[in-house]
């Protein structure tokens, strides 16, 4: 039983660890994104992101299917 408790709390030292490290790395994300001119950082990009990729998958109302084929006939 004592083993098992020193494991888990290996474990949670590791795993607090790791959070610092990531906490870390997005906080200094962040400052690099308001440096690059997002203004809320994080937040910004992610909202930037979304909506390329929503555009990106957004239809467009005249698509070249939509046009007739085009003919050299000047009378057609």
């Amino acid at each position: 039983m004592k083993d098992r408790e020193e494991e888990l709390q290996k474990r949670v030292a590791w795993l607090e660890s790791r959070l610092d490290q990531t906490e870390s790395e997005l906080a200094h994300l962040n400052e690099l994104l308001l440096d690059c001119g997002f203004p809320e950082g994080v937040y910004t990009l992610k909202a930037t992101i979304e909506e390329l990729l929503e555009e990106a998958n957004r239809p467009y109302p005249h698509s070249p299917e939509d046009y007739p084929p085009q003919t050299f006939d000047p009378f057609g």
